[in-house]
């Protein structure tokens, strides 16, 4: 979609564009990002200067890079991913836009090279770029986890965005493992000043699936 199609829609409704990812890859070949690649560098920078390029012109704050499948102990990928996360934080810095990267679990995305807390909170760790922090996904933690509450204080200071959907069906957030109205409320309080992306499969439709928002708001609205 042109950027400037996009700027004119959220001009138009008030939005704020939250976060978009880099490009994915040859997605038919069941690629999930490629900045983790062994031999797709260049591509991998590519992509970052054309997600860069897109957050500036749709006043997009966050950007998602994406590793792609990867081992991640073979130290090759780690290099290769943690030169392109540096790429990118420098680049991003000089337009006030934050990088972040997102631990998939290891049983919808078999083989990312990203899976845990851990990991994300090492590669931070290494890089100490001050513009790269975590996409928090309580459904991905969940399932490589839980405790999640425990784990959102532990590293909140790395953390620039918080999605949600309901564990395990990845389906509307109203039913499941995780009371996501304690949860939610629970995060805020911590210090979380973000937004909260919901980001499920709806069972039925987008519209049918939204009484779990007027739930969720209906107690926090007086």
């Amino acid at each position: 979609t042109p950027s400037a199609d996009v700027a004119a829609v959220l001009e138009e409704s008030g939005l704020e564009m939250i976060g978009l990812n880099t490009q994915r890859g040859h997605v038919a070949n069941g690629e999930n990002g490629v900045a983790a690649l062994v031999g797709r560098e260049t591509q991998a920078q590519e992509y970052i200067n054309e997600a860069i390029a897109y957050a500036k012109e749709i006043a997009c704050k966050n950007i998602h890079v994406m590793p792609g499948f990867a081992d991640h102990k073979d130290k090759t990928a780690q290099t290769i991913f943690d030169a392109n996360l540096t790429y990118a934080c420098h680049a991003a810095a000089l337009h006030d836009k934050t990088i972040l990267i997102e631990p998939l679990n290891q049983y919808d995305a078999p083989g990312y090279y990203l899976s845990t807390l851990d990991q994300a909170l090492a590669t931070i760790d290494r890089l100490g770029e001050a513009n790269l922090k975590i996409m928090f996904d309580c459904y991905h933690m969940q399932i490589m986890g839980g405790d999640l509450l425990r784990r959102f204080k532990q590293a909140s200071e790395h953390i620039g965005h918080v999605q949600f959907a309901g564990v395990p069906d990845r389906a509307e957030p109203d039913t499941g493992e995780i009371n996501y109205n304690c949860l939610l409320n629970e995060i805020a309080a911590a210090g979380y000043d973000g937004v909260f992306g919901a980001e499920y499969k709806p069972r039925v439709s987008t519209d049918a699936g939204l009484k779990w928002l007027k739930d969720f708001i209906a107690p926090f609205s007086s």
